[in-house]
């Protein structure tokens, strides 16, 4: 199993089983061929809004669901009925990994993502090999949601929230907390055991319980939280 917090994106031994959701058949043409022309690919659906990709996706059990942040006449979601169905594909399918597509630079809808366990948030500017490496990267475990980037979304949005720590907070120990404390500076797993004088297996340990007791499965929600954390305490 790789590991979440590497920083490689090999790729696995077999093709990467995708799905695609964009509501502009062009754009979904152009992914699938761009995509199709990868060997470590394999496109095995596809969907023009959140009703057809809940639907249909579950179903063909894609490994990897590229999926459009806005889309129109969706009937639910709003501007963000892509962030909707990544919520909702991972509640029925933990083991998808999600990677939102979007036009704009949204901040709001990047901490939405995060909370909605997206693995990755990339602009539809972005080249087609670097969106190819992307859905690698994230197919192999490693984020594209740096949790350094949570403090920018934070700020963003802390004139709206003011949420005192999660309840879940309590079931912590003190040195869970301080290596939550330290998710949410950014730091990797070495960086923190060399800050706390642990071994790096042992930090992957405590991180993977944090995540649990948290109730969340992603590393950078855990940043999303230590940072809100530090706002409610501050």
């Amino acid at each position: 199993m790789p590991d979440p917090d590497s920083s490689g994106d090999a790729s696995p031994r077999h093709p990467i089983r995708v799905f695609l959701l964009d509501d502009h058949e062009v754009v979904r043409r152009g992914l699938r061929d761009l995509l199709e022309a990868e060997s470590d690919m394999e496109i095995v659906g596809e969907a023009a809004d959140a009703r057809q990709a809940l639907a249909r996706a579950p179903a063909l059990r894609p490994e990897v669901a590229v999926l459009d942040v806005r889309l129109g006449g969706s009937g639910a979601g709003g501007d963000q009925a892509g962030i909707e169905v990544c919520r909702e594909l991972r509640a029925r399918m933990p083991e998808l990994v999600c990677l939102m597509l979007t036009s704009f630079d949204d901040d709001e809808a990047l901490f939405d993502a995060i909370m909605a366990g997206a693995a990755g948030y990339v602009l539809k500017q972005i080249k087609g090999a670097d969106l190819v490496t992307a859905i690698r990267t994230v197919a192999a475990g490693t984020s594209l949601l740096d949790p350094r980037a949570t403090t920018r979304v934070m700020s963003r949005i802390r004139a709206r929230e003011h949420q005192s720590a999660p309840p879940e907070l309590a079931r912590l120990s003190p040195r869970e907390r301080e290596v939550l404390e330290l998710i949410g500076e950014g730091l990797t797993n070495r960086q923190i055991g060399e800050r706390l004088f642990l071994a790096e297996k042992t930090v992957k340990n405590r991180i993977s319980s944090i995540l649990a007791k948290l109730g969340v499965g992603r590393r950078v929600q855990a940043a999303v939280i230590a940072e809100r954390i530090k706002e409610a305490e501050g």
